[in-house]
């Protein structure tokens, strides 16, 4: 678990939270509005990063599917991503990925209350509302209209700073509202989500109190206001339309066990990793699911640097829920992270083999091998979780050092030029992806590969020109 490289700190300390990974300095808005416009540079990109943890995207995919299904997605499709804010916000940006601000997470107080935001954002895709405003972005050509673009994509995703030097010098009124959603908007979408969550038994009270928990921003003046309210203008109108569907419901829906479970498991592990050691030591004897209070306590040992405690606490976990695969996880971290390397090693590998489909549990099993010196069985688990998930930055880098230690340079510049292009350093990528054509065998799948770097280089640049 880890901050963005760009921090001079990791939550308490760089080498002791690299389990919950960062795609380092990820442009969130950017990387998806690239997908729609092709262009993406580096001075356009603000950076928004991911919180990358498997249990945490495990557990937030065990709360929204059942609302996905009920949107009429794919729950293996769409996915829930943790941005690194503390801030209050919640956004869509395309089609397949909802981002959570981590701050929102840990200020909900239920399960319903998170899965509700999840399925106002859920028929905001449903209701083609991305889509549209997806659609006037294309409609942009010239350079100055896509930094605006841009500028505004980065402040949805919590870098308003940033934003405001995109923005500056640009013809920005015409896209300043891109993800701003209008009240009519907000209403179908509270309307959808409140079919959704009844028609999957959960009960829609969760809907009418997240809107209750941000009634008071109103009166605040927009500089005081929380992001989410920003883009998701609330009246009283809402909350009260809200309640109808509470009222509307002859009895309460009870509480899903699961749902509590996970979301209790979500909050444990990031509040673990994000607060002091002593606030989770202090609030974890509260926790009703022993193997949660367990988790918890053994982070906050953990980043106390008692690893006699944190392993003590973590082997209850497992033996609690001894196919857990994200538990086994967790423990590679803590003993990785105190070089216990072969302990563990073995670790992963448990987990690995309980969750062989899992990308963060196989990036962590091959970075674990490259910290053990052996790059080329770290090939294997790295390069399948690179094909399960594109988004992992560091599962890139680690690829390009293994390839790097193995002798073979030419797959390591391929690597960190699609890294690169990843991240929007389109520069970048060109050089190291014109490195990679000149090693490559000419005509080999890698070579290729470079070349498509290449010309999508030649592409944004040629865009960024007009």
């Amino acid at each position: 678990m880890c901050f963005s490289h760009g921090a001079a700190m990791w939550f308490d300390r760089l080498s002791r939270l690299t389990s919950m990974l960062v795609v380092d300095r990820f442009r969130v808005a950017v990387a998806a509005l690239a997908i729609a416009t092709h262009v993406v540079t580096a001075a356009e990109a603000a950076a928004a990063s991911l919180l990358r943890d498997p249990d945490i995207e495990h557990g937030l995919s065990e709360l929204a599917a059942p609302v996905l299904r009920a949107a009429g997605l794919n729950p293996k499709r769409v996915r829930v991503l943790v941005v690194d804010d503390s801030s209050l916000n919640a956004f869509v940006v395309d089609g397949q990925t909802v981002f959570l601000h981590h701050g929102l997470i840990l200020k909900v107080q239920s399960a319903a209350m998170l899965q509700a935001v999840i399925a106002h954002e859920a028929a905001h895709i449903s209701n083609g509302h991305i889509a549209r405003r997806m659609g006037n972005l294309r409609s942009a050509r010239t350079a100055a209209g896509l930094g605006a673009a841009l500028a505004v994509a980065a402040a949805a995703a919590g870098a308003g700073s940033a934003a405001g030097g995109i923005a500056a010098g640009t013809a920005s009124s015409a896209l300043r509202g891109f993800f701003v959603h209008t009240r009519a908007e907000e209403s179908a979408a509270d309307r959808s989500a409140a079919h959704y969550m009844t028609s999957t038994g959960l009960d829609p009270q969760g809907l009418v109190d997240l809107h209750r928990a941000f009634a008071g921003q109103e009166a605040l003046s927009v500089g005081r206001q929380d992001p989410y309210m920003q883009s998701h203008p609330l009246t009283q109108d809402r909350i009260r339309v809200a309640e109808s569907y509470v009222a509307a419901q002859p009895v309460a829906p009870p509480s899903k066990p699961e749902d509590t479970y996970w979301f209790a498991r979500v909050q444990g592990k990031l509040s673990a990793f994000t607060r002091a050691p002593k606030w989770t030591l202090r609030r974890a004897p509260e926790e009703p699911h022993a193997d949660v209070r367990l988790m918890r306590e053994a982070i906050a040992h953990h980043r106390n640097n008692d690893l006699k405690a944190a392993l003590k606490a973590m082997d209850a976990a497992i033996a609690a829920r001894p196919d857990d695969a994200y538990y086994h996880e967790l423990k590679g971290q803590i003993l990785l992270e105190n070089r216990q390397l072969q302990p563990a090693l073995d670790a992963y590998r448990t987990a690995v083999a309980l969750a062989p489909r899992e990308s963060l549990i196989q990036g962590s099993y091959g970075r674990a091998l490259l910290a053990a010196d052996q790059p080329k069985a770290a090939l294997g688990p790295l390069e399948e979780a690179r094909s399960r998930d594109f988004r992992d930055a560091r599962v890139m880098r680690d690829l390009a050092l293994a390839y790097a230690r193995l002798g073979e340079t030419g797959m390591a510049a391929l690597t960190t030029a699609e890294r690169h292009a990843l991240e929007g350093r389109m520069e970048d990528a060109a050089r190291q992806a014109q490195r990679a054509t000149t090693l490559l065998p000419r005509g080999s799948a890698p070579w290729q590969r470079a070349q498509d770097v290449v010309i999508a280089s030649e592409h944004a640049n040629k865009r960024k020109k007009r």
